[in-house]
């Protein structure tokens, strides 16, 4: 199921697309000072990605939640943004009533459940997806809507539109390079702890990366980002250990002192392990990139799985975790 899931990457962007074109929006009449975006998990990591992906491009600051309670500077200027994927994350829906009571203007992006209920009741602006995926495998159809949020409020443009538009492109014709590719790393991954590295403006494309390792995979990984790592974690490598890989996720438009400090981790950490690998991203442009990396990547993670003959859809510890929740007063 997962593979299918995958495979159906682009399919779910092109249907998040028409979506989001179709989405009208009240205006508001608070004066936007600052945008806060809720969610955790496959609901969550988008706001990680899009933070980055509009930095150069959104005039007001955008603020990322993942926890029960909120910023205490939220008011009646802020923009919250709540995903909730199945509708019922219980984080978000506290982060969400906090929000409320302060007054904030509220955008839900959500598959249904008490978010859609809220949304309805409340009067508040909305763009409602497919419901009925794992969370993290309906990435595709979530993350646009971001997008399209943020345009709704007129803080960023429409030139998002073609990117992820030629994007879908991008990764149709490379789907058959990037499933043969994927696997030679997952060969290289397996059995060992995977350890991430991008420069900062892809953070989010790693962290995605990594949650898609512990979901898929049922692995334990780490990343960490240049040139920040440069000043601490470079210092960790020390002792020679096989059983560690490493993975740089890598760009063309890297900023050149970034480049160079990629080729020198790179001779650091191989003097450790001969387990170094480099993913350079395909497109033009960071949103082509982010999603051309981040599909790379859930291959890699489905491969693993397929390796070490589990199940990439199962996580049974979470809902456990969500039961004894459940219980709680």
């Amino acid at each position: 199921m997962m593979d299918e899931l995958i495979a159906g990457f682009t399919s779910h962007l092109s249907e998040a697309m028409e979506v989001g074109k179709k989405a009208k929006f009240s205006n508001t009449d608070n004066s936007l000072m600052n945008v806060l975006v809720c969610g955790l998990g496959g609901s969550g990591i988008g706001g990680t990605i899009i933070s980055q992906l509009v930095s150069d491009k959104c005039a007001l600051p955008i603020t990322i939640n993942k926890d029960y309670k909120i910023p205490s500077f939220v008011n009646q200027d802020t923009l919250v943004i709540c995903c909730s994927y199945s509708g019922n994350t219980e984080e978000t829906l506290e982060m969400y009533q906090q929000a409320y009571d302060k007054g904030a203007e509220i955008a839900i992006i959500t598959g249904g459940g008490k978010f859609g209920a809220l949304a309805e009741k409340n009067d508040h602006n909305m763009i409602q997806i497919r419901g009925g995926l794992p969370p993290r495998a309906a990435f595709g159809l979530s993350f646009p809507q971001l997008f399209f949020v943020l345009n709704q409020y007129g803080l960023i443009n429409d030139d998002f539109i073609g990117e992820v538009e030629s994007a879908i492109k991008l990764m149709d014709a490379e789907e058959d390079f990037v499933q043969t590719e994927a696997m030679k790393i997952a060969k290289k991954l397996h059995k060992t702890f995977p350890i991430i590295y991008t420069e900062a403006p892809m953070e989010g494309v790693a962290v995605r990366f990594r949650q898609q390792i512990a979901e898929n995979s049922k692995m334990l990984s780490s990343h960490h980002v240049i040139p920040e790592m440069n000043h601490n974690e470079l210092v960790g490598w020390r002792t020679p250990n096989e059983d560690l890989s490493v993975v740089f996720f890598r760009s063309k438009d890297e900023y050149y002192r970034n480049t160079a400090r990629i080729e020198k981790t790179k001779e650091v950490a191989g003097k450790y392990t001969d387990n170094v690998n480099e993913i350079y991203a395909k497109g033009e442009g960071r949103i082509q990139q982010a999603l051309y990396l981040i599909h790379f990547g859930d291959w890699i993670t489905y491969d693993l799985a397929e390796l070490k003959q589990i199940d990439s859809v199962e996580v049974d510890v979470i809902e456990g975790l969500k039961g004894i929740l459940a219980e709680l007063k």
